[in-house]
């Protein structure tokens, strides 16, 4: 290690002691590279602060030694927003040791957690107290709420609950020059001034660093109701989306659909998980109610709305779930998409959202075209079709992309597929991932440049020296 590199870890040390910086090599390898290992950078160090004071110091410590920031959390993002790039003198800052739950109010309905806390273990401090906290998605068991908040994290309640955007009160954030924002209110109205937790919430660390929130919580579901229907297109889903909104209105808690390509890539690669019906249609769809008083019968009203689906033909068959283990059976085939697709092939993913009523001809021409220009690639797709967010996903043979130019040249002509019938359909092209590196290119080109403008704008205030997460969302070096 040079000189200056060991002054780098040697200044952060002193800061949050020894064991909590790591130096380069060997050991760095889970912080450098992303979740789907597209992305392999290089840092001077790896930081652990303790607290929100720790995080200031060592931001304060790089800003004055003009050393670039990567802020990460669980690094299960999926366009490698909390990788470093591969310049020396990165500096990555953990948050795992902030996991303090700092006060749980039954009464206000609040929760105000440090941003290292695990999404799953502030679902189970609501828990504790019989309160619940919606925000659900396949890495809940790994990725960090202040990186949820960074990605303005979609998940599987968006359509009863929002997105993470929706469940935030307060903020405390670390800004590039290592001031600390005290935005951390309970308020449910605060009309005082602009709402500058906003800024914060989506922007991918760009803007400074959450260290903790106060997030929103709810009376828990009681009681439930499941179901899996086979389909033979969007439409019909969209028909029965309907049909249950008028019909049980804010108890249809989550909307979600498949394509048969999707389950057969988790079952070819996923072992663990069983698929617990038989594909026999293009189309699977995962419809639950819930309540939050116990006992209440929600087989029957789903029932008689699926039933009325079925004699209008909507749907080729329908399961519905008749315990709590069937439930989560279907479920665990939802939240495998991820897994299944990484042991698939290269992945090409797409994160687009367009108004419901044009959802099925944007599944329909983009699958077509991708298709047609690609032919090997297998076209999988899932998604919250409730809140118009399908994941396109382009799984490639590995063989064919051991050429990273003619690979990347192969991606570009997917995603401008993909971004072209977006825009076609009134839609924009990430709903939940975010931009990161993997969409910069795709961000620049669909995006109207008054849009891109007033970001630069905003990152040049709080970041003139553009070191916070460098990089991400513009090009490298962008303030």
């Amino acid at each position: 290690m040079s000189d200056s590199l060991q002054d780098v870890v040697a200044g952060l040390a002193a800061i949050v002691g020894d064991k909590h910086v790591i130096a380069p090599g060997s050991d760095q390898e889970p912080y450098v590279v992303d979740w789907r290992g597209r992305y392999h950078g290089r840092a001077a160090a790896v930081v652990k602060p303790g607290s929100t004071a720790e995080v200031a110091a060592a931001v304060k410590f790089c800003a004055a030694r003009q050393l670039a920031i990567v802020p990460q959390g669980g690094n299960t993002g999926m366009c490698g927003a909390a990788t470093p790039d591969d310049r020396p003198g990165n500096v990555v800052i953990r948050l795992d040791r902030m996991r303090a739950v700092r006060n749980v109010s039954p009464l206000a309905n609040t929760i105000t957690v440090e941003a290292g806390c695990i999404l799953s273990e502030v679902q189970n401090a609501a828990r504790a107290v019989d309160r619940y906290f919606p925000l659900s998605l396949g890495a809940e068991g790994s990725c960090q709420i202040g990186g949820n908040i960074s990605t303005n994290a979609g998940g599987t309640a968006v359509l009863r609950y929002g997105p993470t955007r929706d469940l935030v009160l307060g903020l405390e954030v670390v800004l590039p020059d290592g001031r600390v924002f005290d935005g951390l209110r309970a308020l449910r109205k605060d009309n005082t001034g602009y709402a500058l937790k906003q800024l914060f919430i989506g922007a991918e660390g760009t803007l400074g660093i959450v260290t903790a929130t106060v997030l929103k919580l709810f009376a828990p579901p009681r009681s439930s109701a499941l179901a899996l229907l086979k389909l033979q297109g969007v439409e019909q889903a969209l028909e029965i989306m309907q049909l249950l909104r008028g019909t049980v209105g804010d108890r249809l808690g989550s909307l979600e659909i498949m394509s048969r390509s999707q389950i057969e890539a988790i079952a070819a690669t996923v072992p663990h998980v069983t698929i617990p019906f038989e594909l026999t249609t293009p189309w699977y769809l995962i419809v639950e109610l819930t309540d939050t008083l116990p006992g209440v019968d929600l087989d029957e009203p789903l029932a008689t709305v699926l039933a009325e689906a079925m004699e209008a033909k909507l749907a080729e068959d329908v399961i519905l779930a008749s315990n709590l283990a069937q439930a989560k059976a279907i479920w665990a085939v939802r939240h495998s998409v991820s897994e299944g697709n990484k042991r698939s092939g290269y992945v090409v993913s797409h994160d687009s959202v367009v108004p419901l009523e044009r959802q099925a001809a944007f599944v329909a021409n983009v699958e077509a075209r991708i298709k047609a220009a690609v032919p090997h690639a297998n076209v999988v797709m899932h998604g919250h079709i409730g809140d118009g967010n399908i994941h396109v996903v382009a799984l490639i043979d590995r063989a064919r992309c051991q050429d990273p130019a003619a690979t990347a040249a192969l991606v570009a002509e997917i995603n401008e597929i993909v971004d072209d019938e977006t825009a076609a359909q009134g839609g924009a092209i990430s709903a939940e991932h975010g931009i990161g590196i993997t969409n910069r290119g795709r961000l620049a080109r669909v995006t109207d440049p008054l849009d891109i403008d007033l970001m630069r704008d905003i990152k040049r205030l709080f970041d003139p020296n553009g070191l916070m997460n460098p990089g991400k969302i513009f090009g490298a070096g962008a303030a």
